[in-house]
């Protein structure tokens, strides 16, 4: 037998090939096809990390109510930053710092308030992918909030809003969106991560499997940022027989937090007419 860089010349040639390619991790997954012959990304997904706790490394740490022990204590996570660090302006640096000490107070999660992009795809909820033929929804149980794609021509924005401006095109099959006008009022992560209103993200949803698709989110702020930088990381679809979305709605949660001072107290007296 005859061996040529590590190759018997018994094995046959495409099998070789298919053989480097695994070995390499290059084997590629060809989706079923949707309405108008695009990938199918039907179905509900969700992400499996620690990116809402902190996108960037982390050890476990003390949770924001230190007598209820382990429970919301914050878990370990690996970094889902390529590169592994957030390249910061040094000035907003200074104020992530800031707002990490103050997290509990200054989190427009905790406050109920919707999250943004790419915020929302990796809160610890799933959400759902419904294609049409022009346009593509998103569907989170996280405040039931809805997005909704544009996949003809791209259109501007009428105003800055919480959860943005989101133009799509397909490249193969990877879905792309182009999110722009987010207002300035979202983080990241609990650790205070942040943007301003320059912020312009770019994400791309790739099927790597018939039940995990490739996320990665492509970051742009100069008035924050350095230089532009990416998160990935994989969703997973759930399985579950009858799986769905059920209905998450937080504004009773936080109503305390957010108008609890507004309350009136035991003894209040009334004004006098």
């Amino acid at each position: 037998m005859v061996l040529v860089l590590g190759w018997s010349t018994e094995i046959p040639l495409a099998a070789q090939n298919l053989a480097s390619q695994a070995l390499a991790g290059q084997t590629t997954y060809r989706a079923p096809r949707a309405g108008g012959g695009k990938a199918d990304l039907n179905g509900i997904w969700q992400a499996l990390n620690t990116a809402d706790w902190d996108l960037e490394g982390h050890a476990a740490a003390v949770g924001p109510v230190p007598v209820l022990g382990a429970v919301f204590a914050k878990p370990p996570g690996l970094s889902v930053v390529e590169g592994g660090t957030i390249p910061y302006l040094p000035d907003s640096l200074k104020k992530k710092k800031e707002n990490e000490l103050n997290w509990v107070k200054l989190d427009p999660e905790v406050k109920c308030y919707l999250p943004g992009v790419p915020r929302i795809t990796y809160l610890p909820y799933p959400f759902q992918i419904v294609q049409g033929a022009d346009n593509i929804a998103f569907v989170y149980e996280y405040q039931n909030a809805i997005r909704v794609i544009n996949m003809k021509a791209p259109t501007k924005a009428p105003a800055d809003t919480w959860m943005g401006w989101s133009n799509g095109h397909w490249e193969g099959d990877t879905l792309v969106i182009d999110v722009t006008s987010q207002n300035d009022n979202t983080w990241f992560d609990h650790s205070g991560n942040f943007h301003s209103d320059a912020l312009h993200v770019v994400e791309r949803y790739t099927p790597r499997s018939a039940d995990t698709l490739n996320y990665e989110a492509t970051i742009e702020d100069p008035k924050t940022f350095s230089k532009p930088w990416k998160i990935s990381m994989p969703l997973y679809r759930r399985v579950e027989k009858d799986a769905r979305l059920l209905e998450y709605r937080c504004p009773e949660m936080a109503e305390e937090l957010l108008w609890g001072h507004m309350a009136k107290k035991t003894g209040d007296q009334q004004p006098s007419k």
